[in-house]
């Protein structure tokens, strides 16, 4: 007699739900499991935000354009589906931050806007005398109390002040998130600043000492690589690879789940067509507030119903080259709430991913919508486009309206860590085990936004399933 199957659900096909399901396909076929597996995603397409347009020569991101190199994971899955041939790091080149109508180089030595160099710092004009000498009380602050979450905003303001957060470090940071840096979580996005004045009290001293120093002259003729990757055919392509090499007959597109209920040791998935599934443990790759919805039964997912997600659109800009007169030197720039612009960055993404655009191309990707910002996101394509080429038009002589744009809308798709976000998702993670056992989640509402962090998240709830599948069977 044939051994009954265990059947897994994994709900969501963005990156963490994709990484679940091929790396669970994998340990299936490589171990000869006996376990039946079915990912559900209510869109008709997989990939979640890594979308691209190919058009006229041009590669364009409509959601994330990259990753960093440093971050293994995803190179890793990037081999295991044949597309390690296309990963190329970006062009480096200068990058700048907008204040107070000017564009300032990023001061040299600066690592997610804290120094740890002083000689650019005190030569930049980013600051005045009073904000140099505000930040310089980092050396003797005391440090933070032991395991107290804070803001970014509240950890960065005591250290270095406010002239300094506002001018540098919130448009750094807050560019990752689209969030308010005074709202978000330290040791949920950035754990590693409170370690380091933890071990060293002082941020600078810390941030300088535990950052591997830099060549004077290059070991080689070669250019430097930059800190990011992408690959050369686009996002989705990498989605596409992935997709491609998981059974189509496990895959449900266009279908969504309504409600998840316990029943005995299973569980019952009941999907929007009036179908019900019939599952022994589940991957929830979801946004919060469509997994709170999910279990709604289960109260102690209420807290995802108060955790905020911000809304933001990219705008790419498509130029010949010669519509854009006073070119700058560098690949991007920041925009300092201190001034009176909309968009809250811009890459000139031509010259970071030589690929992007054809010779004699520009291709511009502006960003826009933030937290406490988001009406913007809801106009019309050529009230955005507008504003857009209006903050351009103040730096940049631009001559022509665009050959063409790209605006791509991601309304409440950024999850807001605010302060005690990894405490919230702990106790409910605690109450899963507890009352849901064999349900697992992953994805960019829980523990970590970036690609590689939703890859990872993908790994481990794989690993916790056959952990907990072996634990019940045998």
């Amino acid at each position: 007699m044939a051994e009954e199957k265990q059947k897994i659900i994994i709900i969501g096909g963005g990156i963490a739900g994709l990484t679940s399901a091929f790396y669970l396909q994998k340990a299936i076929q490589e171990e000869n499991l006996p376990i039946e597996l079915k990912l559900i995603e209510a869109s008709h397409r997989l990939g979640g935000k890594m979308q691209t347009v190919i058009r006229d020569g041009f590669t364009i991101e409509r959601g994330p354009d990259s990753f960093l190199a440093r971050k293994l994971s995803i190179s890793r899955l990037a081999k295991e589906v044949g597309m390690e041939d296309q990963l190329v790091h970006n062009s480096t080149g200068k990058s700048y931050v907008l204040v107070n109508e000017k564009l300032h180089s990023m001061p040299g030595g600066s690592i997610m806007g804290i120094p740890t160099e002083v000689g650019p710092f005190l030569t930049t004009d980013l600051f005045s005398i009073p904000g140099k000498l505000r930040a310089a009380a980092d050396f003797i602050l005391p440090k933070s109390e032991s395991g107290k979450d804070q803001s970014l905003g509240e950890f960065f303001r005591r250290r270095l002040g406010d002239e300094v957060v506002e001018n540098l470090i919130e448009p750094l940071l807050s560019g990752i998130y689209a969030g308010d840096i005074d709202q978000l979580s330290l040791m949920s996005t950035f754990p590693q600043f409170y370690e380091v004045e933890q071990k060293y009290r002082s941020l600078i001293i810390g941030m300088k000492k535990s950052t591997p120093s830099q060549p004077k002259t290059p070991v080689s003729k070669e250019k430097a690589k930059g800190a990011f990757l992408t690959f050369k055919t686009g996002l989705q392509s990498f989605a596409e690879a992935i997709e491609a090499k998981i059974d189509p007959k496990t895959i449900l597109k266009g279908h969504r789940v309504d409600k998840i209920t316990k029943h005995g040791n299973k569980y019952d998935v009941y999907l929007n067509n009036g179908e019900t599934l019939v599952a022994d443990s589940i991957i929830a790759a979801t946004p919060h507030k469509i997994t709170q919805s999910m279990f709604a039964d289960y109260h102690f997912f209420d807290p995802f119903k108060t955790v905020p997600s911000t809304s933001v659109a990219t705008v790419a800009l498509a130029f010949p080259e010669e519509a854009v007169k006073n070119d700058i030197n560098g690949t991007g720039f920041v925009v300092s709430r201190n001034n009176d612009y909309s968009i809250t960055a811009c890459t000139w993404t031509h010259k970071k991913w030589a690929h992007s655009a054809p010779k004699g191309k520009v291709l511009l990707r502006c960003y826009v919508g933030r937290a406490g910002e988001e009406t913007i996101v809801d106009l019309s394509d050529d009230r955005i486009i507008k504003i857009v080429l209006d903050d351009l038009k103040k730096i940049m002589d631009i001559t022509t309206n665009p050959d063409f744009s790209i605006i791509s809308r991601w309304k409440n798709s950024m999850p807001q860590y605010t302060v005690g976000h990894k405490q919230r998702v702990t106790d409910i993670i605690k109450h899963m085990n507890a009352e849901l056992p064999g349900v697992f989640l992953a994805g960019a509402s829980y523990g970590g936004v970036g690609l590689p962090d939703c890859i990872d998240q993908g790994e481990a709830a794989v690993q916790n399933v056959l952990d907990y599948l072996k634990k019940e069977n045998f």
